[in-house]
């Protein structure tokens, strides 16, 4: 028994050390050169079986004008493409809206899904979707989600061992900010709506989903407690805890988070809180990592500015094992950051 205890003691200690590993910035590069656009804002990216990259966001002329479109542009050795629109809030002749939020999904049967959101504001938008087969070559007829489904909000579903998928999403109206998880055990034909904690007082929205190695689900979202606040699940999703806070600051900004190969939870978030001009406190984006998803440490600083905006990140942990960040610049492109671990610096230090 008292070599049992040793080795789960040095177990511990060598999974506690691997989330104070180092991280560095090995790529930062401008995702569009010379935008035909006046803002763009809110970017999402996905792997494909390829190893090419796929980003989208939404630009116009500013956020929620009827010209705002949902733009498409992939990375493909080693270039960007020049990024086009893949969709727009074109109702008829006569009506448009602006666009919101894409969101790409991989899912492992094969099917590329890029979600998005059509609608005068937040608080009226609905769900829609775009299907490809063949990497974003090109996509299905633009549909739009049943009624109560609005897709994933801000950040990249999650698919399970045992094929189910889950969609982070959540409403935010004038009376409250509620966080739902949707889930698809159909890769995506059909979805249910599960509540996450609605009677909280917290106002919450926009979360991103970590898987753990105990299987328990756990999100982390948005809130305007000066926190992300966090949830988790025992059960694939289908019941959730109350929300509680982390001790990671948040200036009522979008953050988004990625499980990695290893099994520790790495967060992009704005270390800031909302102050008087909450507005303008999204000049910091860090990068943070954690073995429990409880305990965070810093381990790169992406921006260290004040004035202009860094926000709205979106992660992901690419096959060879590096990190994927991009995220809105100052609203006028999109960041693309690659982060590699340092093997070269000792653990811990």
């Amino acid at each position: 028994m008292k070599h049992l205890f040793t080795l789960l003691f040095l177990c511990s200690a060598v999974f506690f050390a691997r989330g104070q590993s180092s991280w560095k910035i090995v790529h930062s590069e401008l995702v569009v050169a010379r935008p035909p656009f006046q803002a763009c804002h809110a970017s999402t990216l996905v792997e494909l079986p390829s190893g090419d990259l796929l980003v989208s966001f939404f630009a116009g002329t500013r956020e929620a004008a009827k010209d705002v479109s949902i733009w498409l542009a992939a990375k493909r050795e080693g270039r960007w493409t020049r990024p086009f629109v893949v969709a727009t809030g074109i109702i008829n002749d006569t009506l448009r809206y602006p666009c919101w939020n894409p969101v790409l999904f991989q899912a492992k049967e094969g099917t590329l899904f890029l979600f998005y959101k059509v609608g005068p504001s937040p608080r009226e938008w609905w769900g829609m979707v775009r299907t490809s087969t063949n990497g974003g070559k090109t996509w299905s007829r633009p549909r739009k989600l049943p009624r109560g489904i609005l897709g994933p909000i801000k950040n990249k579903p999650v698919q399970l061992a045992d094929g189910t998928i889950l969609s982070p999403s959540s409403v935010e109206t004038e009376a409250a900010w509620k966080v739902y998880m949707e889930r698809s055990a159909n890769g995506g034909k059909t979805w249910s709506r599960v509540p996450v904690d609605t009677a909280s007082a917290f106002r919450v929205i926009q979360p991103g989903i970590l898987l753990h190695a105990d299987k328990s689900v756990q999100i982390v979202c948005r809130s305007d407690q000066d926190r992300v606040v966090t949830a988790w699940s025992s059960d694939n999703g289908k019941t959730w805890t109350k929300f509680a806070k982390l001790d990671l600051p948040n200036p009522n900004s979008g953050i988004d988070a990625v499980t990695l190969k290893n099994k520790l939870q790495m967060i992009v978030y704005n270390p800031t809180v909302r102050g008087k001009d909450w507005w303008n406190n999204r000049g910091k984006l860090n990068v943070a990592v954690s073995v429990d998803g409880i305990k965070w440490k810093d381990v790169v600083v992406l921006e260290n500015g004040s004035s202009e905006e860094y926000s709205y990140p979106a992660i992901i942990q690419a096959k060879d094992g590096r990190v994927h960040i991009t995220y809105t610049n100052d609203r006028k492109n999109i960041r693309h950051v690659i982060l590699e671990e340092d093997r070269k610096r000792p653990t811990g230090q």
